[in-house]
């Protein structure tokens, strides 16, 4: 860490912590000194014995010396109110998120319906080349 002049630092100025601290990742850091960091939470349902998954995103104050970037896993902090949207601050950088690359597959009915189609395509193919060896 270096040091910062920022006065909405809480290491180096005089930001107050208090209350929840939360663990998200930084989805984006495109605003000046702001990132959205989005927080995952997984919740037991008993009724449907069964649990839900949500996400829910918050703006936070991302100091000089801590510089959050995109896919960043943050510790992030409430605050007093520093704008209108921003009551969270950046306190550490825990690590990066691995993002693995490659072809998304769709799911649902249309996926099944094209693996069907390739399916019968092939078998026809197969029927094709069986009668053009006789």
């Amino acid at each position: 860490m270096s040091q910062c002049n920022d006065k909405r630092c809480p290491v180096h100025g005089s930001l107050s912590v208090r209350g929840n601290l939360f663990t998200g990742t930084v989805v984006s850091a495109k605003p000046e000194k702001t990132v959205t960091v989005e927080m995952t939470v997984i919740q037991y349902v008993p009724k449907y014995e069964r649990y839900k998954k949500s996400k829910s995103r918050v703006y936070a104050h991302n100091p000089e010396c801590i510089n959050a970037k995109e896919n960043d896993i943050v510790k992030v902090a409430e605050t007093r109110k520093l704008s209108k949207t921003k009551n969270f601050v950046v306190i550490k950088v825990i690590g990066k998120k691995k993002i693995v690359e490659g072809e998304e597959e769709p799911i649902g009915r249309k996926h099944k319906a094209k693996e069907e189609k390739e399916r019968e395509e092939r078998q026809e193919d197969k029927k094709a080349k069986e009668e053009g060896a006789e």
